[in-house]
Order: C-alpha cells, then sequence, then structure tokens
C-alpha cells in the first residue's frame, strides 16, 4: 500500500507542481498585491475603497448618479448581463433544441450553423454583433427602419441608451449555440418511449415538453445555467472589440476595469483587487456548478 501511494504520489507531482506555479501562486499573489499600497508596500484596504468609491463612469463599479440609462457601474452591468442573458438562453436552447429534434426535418445541419458563434473567437464575435446594431448596414437598424422607428435605427454601439442592450442581445447569438449543443445531448438520453407514453395518453407537444422533457433536462440545464453565468461575469474580449466598454462607460464590464488599471495606469494593485472582488463575485456560481457535478 505504501508503495502504490508513493508511485501515485509520484505520477501527479509533475501536475501538482504546474498548477502550484501557473494557478496557486498568481492567485495567492493577486491576492497578496490587492492589499498592498502602491507606493509604500504596506498592507491597506485603499486599494478596494479606491475602486469601490469611484466615481469615474469609466471605472466605476456601481454608478453614484442612477439614471434610467447606463452607465450604470461595470458590476452592475454584470448583473443586468447574466439576468437578461442566463433565462434567454436556458429558455432558447431548450426550445430550439427540442423543436430541431422532434418537429424539424434537417435539424442536425441547423443545429451546425447556430453552433458557428461559439466556433468563432469572442472577439470577431464581438465585431459581427457590433456590425449588426450598425446604422444602414445593420439587420437590426434597417428593420427598425423599416418599421419607421428612427431612435433605434441608428449604430446602437454608439450611444449610452443602446449600447449595453446591443451587446447582450448580441451575446445571445454567440452563445446560444453553446446551449444548444448541451441541450441537444441531454434530449439524446431521454428515451423514447416517454415521449412515445405522453402521446399515447393524449399530451400535447407542449405539456411534453414542460412535464416530460424539461424534467429530465434539470442538470443539462444547470450546466448551461453555469457556464453562462460565468461566460458573463468575465466577459470581456467581446466588449473590447465591440465598444471597448464605451461611450462614456455605458457597456463596461468588471474585466474592462481591470484591463484599464492594469494596461493603462499600470496600477497593479488596483488591478488585482477588481479581480479578487471579480472571484467572489464567481465564487458563488463555482460552488453551485461543483454541487451539482457531485450530486
Amino acid at each position: 500500500m505504501r508503495r502504490t501511494r508513493k508511485q501515485i504520489f509520484f505520477f501527479l507531482l509533475p501536475a501538482f507542481s504546474l498548477v502550484a506555479v501557473f494557478v496557486i501562486y498568481p492567485i495567492a499573489y493577486s491576492v497578496l498585491l490587492s492589499f498592498l499600497d502602491r507606493s509604500t508596500g504596506t498592507l491597506t484596504l485603499d486599494n478596494y475603497i479606491r475602486i469601490l468609491t469611484d466615481i469615474n463612469p469609466l471605472k466605476a463599479l456601481v454608478a453614484r448618479n442612477w439614471g434610467p440609462m447606463p452607465p450604470w457601474g461595470a458590476l452592475v452591468h454584470n448583473v443586468v448581463w447574466v439576468a437578461i442573458h442566463v433565462p434567454v438562453t436556458v429558455l432558447g436552447s431548450l426550445l430550439i433544441a427540442y423543436l430541431l429534434k422532434y418537429h424539424v426535418k434537417g435539424g442536425t445541419l441547423i443545429k451546425t450553423i447556430m453552433y458557428v458563434g461559439m466556433v468563432i473567437p469572442p472577439a470577431v464575435g464581438g465585431l459581427i454583433a457590433m456590425f449588426m446594431f450598425y446604422e444602414r448596414i445593420g439587420v437590426f437598424p434597417i428593420i427598425f427602419g423599416w418599421l419607421g422607428v428612427e431612435p433605434l435605427s441608428k449604430t446602437w454601439v454608439l450611444y449610452r441608451e443602446t449600447a449595453l442592450w446591443a451587446l447582450i442581445l448580441g451575446s445571445i447569438w454567440v452563445w446560444m449555440g453553446f446551449g444548444i449543443v448541451v441541450v441537444s445531448a441531454g434530449l439524446e438520453a431521454i428515451p423514447r418511449s416517454h415521449i412515445e407514453a405522453a402521446k399515447v395518453f393524449g399530451a400535447s407537444s407542449w405539456k411534453i415538453f414542460w412535464k416530460v422533457v424539461v424534467p429530465q433536462l434539470k442538470p443539462v440545464i444547470t450546466v448551461v445555467i453555469v457556464m453562462t453565468a460565468l461566460w458573463d461575469m468575465k466577459i470581456f474580449d467581446f466588449v473590447w472589440a465591440s465598444s471597448k466598454g464605451g461611450p462614456l462607460g455605458a457597456s463596461n464590464v468588471m474585466a474592462i476595469i481591470m484591463y484599464d488599471y492594469f494596461i493603462r495606469d499600470l496600477n497593479y494593485n488596483a488591478a488585482s483587487a477588481v479581480a479578487v472582488l471579480l472571484t467572489l463575485f464567481i465564487s458563488p456560481i463555482i460552488y453551485v456548478a461543483i454541487k451539482r457535478m457531485r450530486e
């Protein structure tokens, strides 16, 4: 038994070493930096106080002066993103995957086309989303122009009142393919006999969907919810490529603020503080994911 344990430890040592060097050490050092003064190197909470009280709309986590339109602060924007993106992605993935499997011919080809948004890099997806809402060439401004809704027939990412909503809607297109593929895999595990039995008892397609299919897809739905929420909270390249957090911070997110502190200000301590806060906000989502996986 001792020999076996030594052999296991010997084979796991390279992996543990890599994790310690490239994961544990950077995390620990980032936490330490977040509590160090930039000038003196002494322990302090000034970095957290600064990022939490900054009233600059380009760096504010929570805006002081709330209004009917953004900017509301990067943290609030992330929360709004999750609140809209997650339900739409989950419900859309469930409905589309169900219809493609049981009611639409050529569903595999359609799923492949819809998965394109996940295959392309997020930065490219951000650019595509930007052009989707671009005046005279974007599909949404053109449609609203035909409908006579002039306030929405402009370039959305250039205006405070529409920039955040344009990116959220664009991200739904980019991420929906992931949800559809995962839900489709879950549908394959549902025995066909369950669907047939429900039809024999006279259940409509809608009742079969809600009473038979959805309850058996709860583990899959959890995966989609957790992965979508994680993507929304740490989103960076999609936003940076499309709007860089503008205009005037109206589409800013926490990862953009961390980047600004780190690259533009060279303030590694404040950037680390933002990273620590972002990790704390993501931790409950990770906890739910691990708990579900164990179950």
